[in-house]
């Protein structure tokens, strides 16, 4: 018998599908008058016929009409070789809200922060949001084409690149107008206007961007070895937050040895070191005064030769707590007669731990 009419469906929940093709091979659909295409809730199809967008289907029943006339087109088609001259798609698109999808800083942002610290900071972030398709048949036109099946994978990476280069374009402009505490206490203005810029850019795919949220925004944890090889910092200010790492480090395990990190962590509160070296970093090119004994300037470029009171001073320790470090091998230096002298690359390589 003769197919007369075709009945036209996706009966999937589509889930993780934003855009079903029918047919869903790569066949090139026949569909007569009078076939039927049934639409369901949270659905819209898109009629397509010799590649163009012809009609939007909301949920329901509907007839198509096409060039395919019954039975006519299966003589017609022997001139085509049992191909339809006349082809047709229907393209099924989900018309819920894709909610709570994440996103989050894979790299740390820098900000301007003048007045603080550096002068910059790192700010990372991660949250989630939430689309919707607004135009079918510009989504299916603009993005899909022929795909048989198009998945919120599809374009996710592309929908996270836009919103985080909104971000890093908002949080370098508020950046410039207050400082970074005060930014991160306004996460819910920043989401809010982010969602208003990337609203165009989302709406060119026959998208509309339902939600952006911030779920945490703080600085982040790069050391300062990763800072350095950002080119952020000057080597003094560099040597001067690897002093503050090997206090953190004896923090968090004061039983792990003597010398040096046991006498920072009795003498000086991490804070404190890390405040002064920041600090230090910030005036270098100024003049430092001398410290008691004539140590080496605080902040000032290391000397190829050191005694221990000029290295004590370099990194605002005590001259005991840097003989102790000799006196356990941890610290590398050079005995002559009752004096020790410390070569520059025996500190570096001291404060890289």
């Amino acid at each position: 018998m003769a197919r007369i009419f075709d009945v036209i469906e996706y009966a999937n929940e589509m889930e993780n599908e934003i855009v079903h093709r029918f047919p869903d091979d790569t066949s090139i659909g026949d569909y007569r008058i009078g076939s039927n295409v049934i639409v369901r809730d949270g659905q819209t199809a898109v009629f397509f016929r010799d590649g163009q967008a012809l009609d939007t289907f909301g949920p329901g029943r509907h007839v198509i009409a096409t060039a395919n006339i019954p039975k006519l087109i299966d003589f017609i088609g022997k001139a085509f070789n049992d191909r339809t001259p006349f082809p047709a798609e229907v393209y099924f698109v989900s018309m819920k809200e894709f909610a709570n999808r994440k996103w989050g800083t894979p790299q740390p942002i820098l900000v301007r922060n003048p007045g603080m610290g550096l002068g910059v900071a790192l700010l990372q972030g991660f949250g989630t949001y939430a689309f919707q398709v607004k135009d079918p048949q510009q989504l299916v036109v603009q993005i899909v084409g022929k795909k048989a099946s198009f998945t919120i994978d599809a374009i996710e990476e592309r929908l996270r690149m836009a919103l985080l280069s909104k971000l890093q374009d908002t949080l370098n402009e508020w950046g410039a107008k207050m400082a970074v505490p005060e930014l991160l206490a306004k996460t819910i203005e920043l989401g809010g206007y982010i969602q208003s810029l990337a609203e165009e850019e989302f709406n060119a795919l026959g998208l509309t961007l339902k939600r952006f949220i911030i779920g945490n925004l703080k600085p982040s944890e790069k050391s300062a070895e990763e800072l350095r090889a950002m080119g952020m910092l000057d080597m003094a200010t560099y040597t001067q937050l690897q002093a503050a790492d090997a206090m953190r480090d004896a923090a968090q395990n004061p039983s792990g040895g003597a010398g040096l990190t046991a006498g920072i962590g009795a003498g000086m509160g991490i804070g404190n070191l890390m405040g002064q070296a920041l600090q230090g970093g910030m005036q270098s090119g100024q003049q430092q005064p001398q410290p008691p004994g004539g140590g080496a300037p605080s902040g000032g470029a290391m000397p190829d030769v050191m005694t221990p009171a000029e290295a004590a001073a370099f990194m605002k320790v005590s001259e005991e707590d840097v003989l102790a470090a000799i006196q356990d091998g941890s610290l590398k230096a050079k005995k002559l007669g009752n004096a020790y002298r410390i070569s520059k690359a025996s500190l570096e390589e001291f404060l890289k731990g």
